[in-house]
């Protein structure tokens, strides 16, 4: 068996981290958005339940990093995301009556920045 220097092994190792960290990984984060089939009705209910329940719910209101665009839909989602971010990240905390959806793809656009 050969033996390998020790200046050579730490090279070995230092490159291997290096191309390690490359890597594409699946990544674990998931983010609670709303169903696009959710009515307006829902979308609202959605936020009223959520800034009543300690969501932060100043990015959406006027001014705010979140208020544009100005549309109930990027409105709850936000508001469901955080609400399910702060809860456990759970199923059930994502559900909103089944108007809740997963995205495995950051919503965040902009000043606009979704918990993860």
């Amino acid at each position: 068996m050969a033996k390998i220097s020790s200046p050579l092994a730490l090279l070995f190792i230092i490159l291997s981290s290096i191309m390690i960290n490359h890597f594409h990984v699946a990544s674990s984060k998931t983010w609670c958005i709303a169903t696009l089939t959710a009515t307006n009705a829902q979308l609202q209910a959605n936020i009223n339940f959520g800034c009543s329940q300690g969501v932060d719910c100043r990015p959406i209101r006027p001014g705010g990093s979140c208020f544009i665009p100005n549309t109930l839909v990027n409105h709850a989602s936000f508001v469901m995301n955080s609400y399910y971010q702060s809860h456990g990240r759970t199923n059930q905390a994502c559900s909103f009556k089944n108007t809740g959806t997963f995205a495995a793809t950051d919503p965040s656009f902009g000043k606009c920045v979704y918990a993860s």
